[in-house]
C-alpha cells in the first residue's frame, strides 16, 4: 500500500477536524483511522439518546480506574465510534475562560493564547444568536441554547438572587455568571458530533481514508522516525506507512497507551512492562487532570417540573414518539439546562466552580430515574491541581491500561470542592428557587460537616469525563510536546487531542477538543507549507 501523507490515529472530536482540513487540499492524502463502528444509529442523532449508547460495549469503552467507591469501581466512559465521545456524550458546548489558553501559552507554547484559539471557536459555530463577542456565525456546528422552563428559569433567578450576572450567552465573557445552557444540536432536534460536521462534509474526498473497526497497537519507528502504524483488525494484523506524519488523536487514555506500548514513555515504567525503550519521555501518561463533581439531588413538589418520568415506562414512550414525529420534547436537548460560573470573593479575579442542573434524578448506584419527580445540580472545582496517571500495566496491547486519577489530592481541591456543595446549598435554598423543592435527598444531605462532604466526594463523587494533560505540550522536564505538537525527540509525530494540555481547561472540554484541533490543523498545515519553500 502507498504511504499516506498524514495518518491519523482516532476518529473523535479532534481527530475528525484534522481528517477535514488536512484534506481539504487534494495532494495531501489523509488516512483516518477509528477502532470503533460508522455512527449511523439513530441512537447518536437524537440527543438523549447517549441514556441508551453510553450503556453499549459496541458505541462505549469503558476503562477502568484505580479509585474503588462505594457502588464499586469507578469506569472511565469514551466513546468508540465515528465522532469519539462527541457522538455519546452530554452536548454541553462551552468555551473556558481566556485566562486559561493564556497560561498555556505562558508555559512556553506560543500560538496557543487565547487570542489564537478565540478564532477556532469562532470558525466553528454557527450560533443560533448570530456572531458576538465569542460567538461564531455561519460555521459546520450549529449551537442552540436550551429551551427555558419554569425550573430553569427559577434556578437562573435564584443565582441572581446571589448575586450571578443573569447571561443570555453562558460563553459571553467574563465567565462568571449563570444562565441556560449551550449546545451542539441543530434546530431539528439532532445531535451535530465532529464526525456528522467534519467527515460528512469530507466523505465525497478521493484524498482522505476512512478506515473503521481498527485498533491501533503501536508505532513502527526507523530510529527515532516514525513510518507507520501497526493495527489490529478482527484476527488480522495490518501495517499502514506514512511518508508524513503519524497524528495521535486518541484522547487522554489512548495516546499514551499507544506512546508506552511502542516505547515511548517513562524508561524504567514500560522497560519493566516488557517493551523495548525507543524514547525516554517521563511525561508520557503523567499530568493527568480531571474534573470530581457530586450529584446533589432535591426532590420536587410537582411532577411537571421534573423529567423523571419522561425517561421511563410510558413516560419514555410518548418522549420517543414526541421526537420521532417533531423533533422536539425531552429527547431533543442536551442533558443538562442551565449552568453557573461562581467566583469565591471579591478577590477572585475569574470563577473557581462550575454547578450544572438538570430537571431529572437518578440513583447513584442502580443509575434508575427516580420515582418520584427531582432535579440535580453538581459542582466541580473548575481547575484541580491534583494530578494522576495513565500507564500501561503489560506489552499485551489486550491489557487495560492503569488509570488513577488521585482525586482531591492536593488541600486547595479539597477545600474549594467543600465551598462549593455549600454555595449549591445557599443556591437551592434562595427565593425564587425554594417554592419548588421539598428539600434535598438523603443520599447526600448527610454530608454537613467538611469531612462528611469529603467523605461523601470519595464515597459518591464522580468524573466530569474532562479527562486531559497526559502528553503535554511545554518546556519543562515533564513536557511531551513542543508547541507545535511535536513529540519531543522523535520526528514524524505529534498529538493533537485534549491530552496536549498542560492544565485543565475552565468547563466542559468538547468544545475546546475541536477549537484545538483546528488551532492544530492551522500549525500543520503551515508546517507543510514551510517545508516545501
Amino acid at each position: 500500500m502507498a504511504a499516506f501523507d498524514y495518518i491519523i490515529v482516532g476518529a473523535g472530536s479532534a481527530g475528525c477536524v484534522l481528517a477535514n482540513r488536512l484534506s481539504e487540499d487534494p495532494r495531501n492524502n489523509v488516512l483516518l483511522l477509528e477502532e470503533g463502528p460508522k455512527d449511523q444509529s439513530w441512537l447518536v442523532r437524537m440527543p438523549k439518546g447517549n441514556g441508551k449508547t453510553l450503556s453499549m460495549p459496541r458505541y462505549t469503552a469503558y476503562n477502568p480506574t484505580t479509585r474503588i467507591q462505594a457502588s464499586g469501581r469507578e469506569i472511565w466512559v469514551r466513546g468508540k465510534l465515528l465522532g469519539g465521545s462527541s457522538s455519546i456524550n452530554g452536548m454541553v458546548w462551552m468555551h473556558g475562560q481566556p485566562e486559561d489558553y493564556d497560561a498555556i501559552a505562558a508555559l512556553g507554547n506560543a500560538g496557543w493564547s487565547w487570542a489564537d484559539i478565540e478564532p477556532c471557536f469562532r470558525k466553528l459555530e454557527d450560533h443560533e444568536l448570530g456572531g458576538g463577542q465569542t460567538r461564531g456565525a455561519g460555521g459546520p456546528i450549529p449551537i442552540r441554547l436550551h429551551p427555558p422552563t419554569p425550573l430553569g428559569d427559577a434556578f437562573i433567578a435564584a443565582g441572581a438572587a446571589l448575586g450571578l450576572p443573569k447571561k443570555d450567552d453562558i460563553n459571553g465573557l467574563p465567565q462568571e455568571g449563570i444562565g441556560y445552557s449551550a449546545m451542539n444540536i441543530d434546530g431539528e432536534g439532532r445531535r451535530c458530533s465532529a464526525a456528522r460536521a467534519f467527515l460528512q462534509p469530507a466523505r465525497g474526498r478521493r484524498n482522505l481514508s476512512v478506515v473503521t473497526g481498527v485498533r491501533v497497537d503501536r508505532l513502527r519507528f526507523e530510529g527515532h522516525r516514525v513510518v507507520g502504524v501497526e493495527c489490529i483488525r478482527g484476527r488480522e494484523t495490518i501495517t499502514y506507512s506514512a511518508s508524513g506524519e503519524v497524528i495521535l488523536s486518541a484522547g487522554t487514555i489512548g495516546t499514551p497507551r499507544l506512546l508506552q506500548l511502542s516505547g515511548v514513555g517513562p524508561a524504567d515504567h514500560i522497560k519493566a512492562c516488557g517493551v523495548s525503550v525507543v524514547h525516554d519521555l517521563p511525561g508520557v501518561g503523567a499530568n493527568l487532570r480531571e474534573h470530581f463533581l457530586l450529584m446533589l439531588n432535591y426532590r420536587l413538589k410537582h411532577a411537571a417540573d421534573s423529567q423523571n418520568r419522561c425517561f421511563s415506562g410510558p413516560g419514555l414512550v410518548k418522549s420517543l414518539g414526541q421526537y420521532i414525529l417533531r423533533g422536539d420534547g425531552p429527547m431533543s436537548n442536551s442533558s443538562y439546562c442551565a449552568a453557573a460560573f461562581v467566583r469565591s470573593g471579591v478577590e477572585e479575579l475569574r470563577p473557581y466552580g462550575q454547578i450544572m442542573m438538570a430537571p431529572w434524578t437518578r440513583d447513584w448506584v442502580t443509575k434508575k430515574f427516580g420515582a418520584q419527580p427531582g432535579m440535580n445540580v453538581f459542582p466541580y472545582v473548575l481547575r484541580p491541581e491534583s494530578q494522576g496517571s495513565v500507564r500501561i500495566q503489560s506489552a499485551d496491547p489486550e491489557h487495560t491500561v492503569r488509570i488513577d486519577p488521585n482525586y482531591l489530592d492536593v488541600a486547595q481541591d479539597r477545600d474549594q470542592s467543600i465551598a462549593l456543595v455549600r454555595y449549591v446549598r445557599r443556591l437551592m435554598t434562595a427565593a425564587p428557587i425554594a417554592p419548588f423543592l421539598s428539600g434535598e435527598m438523603d443520599g447526600t444531605a448527610w454530608a454537613q460537616t467538611d469531612e462528611q462532604i469529603i467523605q461523601a466526594f470519595m464515597e459518591q463523587g464522580a468524573c466530569g469525563f474532562h479527562n486531559c494533560g497526559t502528553a503535554a505540550m511545554g518546556r519543562g522536564p515533564n513536557a511531551v510536546l513542543d508547541e507545535r505538537l511535536r513529540v519531543r525527540g522523535l520526528s514524524g509525530l505529534r498529538v493533537a487531542d485534549l491530552s496536549i494540555l498542560p492544565n485543565m481547561i475552565s468547563g466542559n472540554t468538547n468544545a475546546p477538543a475541536m477549537a484545538l484541533a483546528w488551532r492544530a490543523s492551522d500549525i500543520i498545515l503551515q508546517d507543510q507549507k514551510n517545508s516545501l519553500r
